[in-house]
């Protein structure tokens, strides 16, 4: 039980919970205060109102210089309060009595308060009471503070109770939220742990109400399946570079350990070392290619942007390739690219890059007599350029693992390639905030990438 206190009390939200309790309990008696200060003034003066009232009345019935009415009206009101609870003394000039329940001594003058010793009252009992003269003779109406000190004591007390009760509720209800919340932030611990124990498949637990835990725990489950992907792509990008240098590597060696002994026997190895050229000229490239689309995806070429229209890069691309493509047997055919002025903002030279490698995919996997179209369309607030072939098209179950580095769809790596054509496709349209779909034509496939309006982007 220790434990689970010490534990509860190192909460950040208890302590919030406690933090805002306090304050609230502060605010509460403050006003509380407040309110009994000006509750005790409006009945001190209400008291000295019924006070004032009073002795106008009695001081009424006097006339002249006949004093048997006021002194009749002075006992008749001092008989209706037996226990004294309201006070009337007549005396004359020398200070003898001459009516009342009490005898008033010294008092000046208008409003005054005093402590009465009398017969049948508590003592300490205190008055209020107002004084004047009245033909000479000194009138004095008292009432007593019980009543209002009852009332104060009541409203004392009801405040006091009413402050435990809010501690209390306020330390319970804390306690409870805090524990509440700190079972869901102990599930988000306890999911980092299990990720970095390498459990890369847990996730935090969403209780469905949409709160800032929810958000937060939601953003940090879509980051994990992230770094899952990533991860698995990782893995997935280890073994193809072991699978796709391995051979390349092993046939260098292979070429090298014959040029050797050609050199040993004084033969010639000049196709030898031109066959060795070209294996490491084959590695190179795919470094390279890999390093290109590391720094792709740092952003290191954003500082090259300039706006553009993208209908000038796929003119430059059908320029250049729609004799390639015939010369092997297929045709290139470019259609609405000048009729959106739109502007995009991006690299030009990535961009033709991009398109060039949509262009020899779709060369290099489709059989001849295919038809490759180009075009590019305005759509809202973005720009579409299409690239789309009548070939075999890729199965839907495919489409996205194509983007993944080294990811072939000859699985036995036969045909030329390394698989980062596409690669380099995705890291170029995720610098420019672009979408990027693979779509069925039936026959064949649709490269569509979505690029921004400028004024979309600075918005």
């Amino acid at each position: 039980m220790t434990g689970t206190w010490s534990r509860l009390l190192r909460s950040t939200p208890f302590r919030l919970a406690l933090t805002f309790g306090f304050l609230f309990m502060l605010a509460f008696v403050l006003s509380g205060a407040i309110v009994y200060q000006m509750m005790s003034a409006d009945l001190a003066e209400r008291l000295d109102e019924t006070i004032k009232e009073t002795y106008s009345v009695v001081a009424a019935t006097y006339s002249g210089n006949d004093l048997e009415d006021l002194v009749a009206t002075i006992e008749s009101h001092a008989k209706l309060s037996p226990k004294k609870e309201q006070l009337f003394s007549l005396t004359d000039p020398a200070g003898n009595h001459l009516a009342g329940n009490f005898t008033a001594a010294g008092l000046p003058d208008g409003f005054s308060a005093f402590d009465a010793v009398l017969p049948g009252v508590p003592p300490d009992t205190e008055y209020r009471a107002f004084s004047g003269s009245i033909g000479g003779n000194n009138l004095t109406v008292a009432f007593s503070l019980s009543e209002t000190e009852e009332l104060e004591t009541v409203a004392m007390m009801s405040f006091g109770w009413a402050t435990l009760i809010i501690t209390g509720l306020a330390v319970t209800g804390g306690a409870l939220l805090a524990s509440r919340v700190q079972r869901r932030l102990d599930g988000i611990a306890a999911t980092m742990v299990d990720v970095s124990h390498g459990r890369l498949d847990t996730r935090i637990p969403l209780t469905g109400n949409g709160d800032d835990i929810d958000v937060v725990s939601g953003q940090v489950n879509a980051a994990l399946d992230r770094l899952s992907a990533l991860v698995d792509g990782m893995k997935q990008v280890s073994a193809n570079i072991a699978h796709d240098l391995k051979t390349p590597l092993n046939r260098l060696q292979m070429i090298l350990e014959g040029a050797a002994d050609k050199a040993t026997r004084d033969q010639d190895v000049s196709d030898d070392l031109a066959d060795a050229r070209a294996e490491g000229h084959q590695i190179n490239e795919t470094f390279d290619a890999l390093l290109r689309i590391a720094q792709i995806e740092a952003g290191a070429r954003r500082a090259r942007f300039t706006d553009l229209d993208l209908g000038e890069v796929l003119e430059t691309i059908a320029e250049i390739y729609t004799d390639v493509a015939e010369d092997d047997g297929k045709s290139l055919a470019s259609t609405q690219l000048r009729e959106t002025a739109d502007p995009i903002h991006g690299d030009r030279e990535l961009l033709t890059q991009m398109f060039a490698n949509l262009v020899e995919n779709a060369l290099r996997h489709c059989p001849p007599g295919t038809a490759i179209r180009l075009s590019v369309a305005r759509q809202g607030e973005h720009v579409l350029a299409t690239v789309a072939d009548n070939g075999p098209g890729i199965a839907a179950d495919e489409r996205e693992k194509v983007f993944q580095r080294l990811y072939r769809l000859d699985h036995s790596r036969s045909t030329p390639g390394n698989g980062l054509g596409l690669s380099l496709v995705r890291a170029i349209a995720d610098l420019h905030g672009a979408s990027i779909a693979l779509d069925d034509c039936q026959p064949g496939l649709a490269v569509v990438v979505s690029f921004p309006l400028v004024r979309s982007a600075a918005s």
